[in-house]
C-alpha cells in the first residue's frame, strides 16, 4: 500500500513540475513580447504576435494544474502518514 501512495505522490509531484515549466514558458513569451522592438527597421525580423488574453489564459491554467497536483500530493501524505500511524 505504501507504493502506492509514493507512486500517487510522485504523479502528483510531475504534474506540479509540467505546470511551472507551462507557467515558466508563458512568462517567457510575454517578457519576450514586451521586450520586442515595437518600430521594426530593415535588420529585424518581424516576430509573431503574443495574444495577452491567451497567455493570461494559459497562466490561470498552470496555476489551477500546480493547486490540483499540490492537493494530490497533501492527499498522499495524510495518506502515508494514517498507514504509519496504524501499522505503527
Amino acid at each position: 500500500a505504501d507504493k502506492h501512495i509514493m507512486d500517487v505522490m510522485n504523479a502528483a509531484l510531475g504534474g506540479m513540475m509540467i505546470a511551472q515549466s507551462s507557467f515558466d514558458r508563458t512568462a517567457q513569451r510575454i517578457a519576450d513580447s514586451s521586450t520586442q522592438s515595437t518600430q521594426p527597421n530593415r535588420f529585424t525580423q518581424p516576430q509573431d504576435s503574443v495574444d495577452l488574453s491567451t497567455e493570461a489564459v494559459t497562466l490561470l491554467a498552470a496555476k489551477n494544474q500546480f493547486q490540483a497536483s499540490a492537493q494530490v500530493f497533501q492527499a498522499g501524505d495524510k495518506m502515508q502518514k494514517k498507514l504509519l500511524d496504524i501499522m505503527a
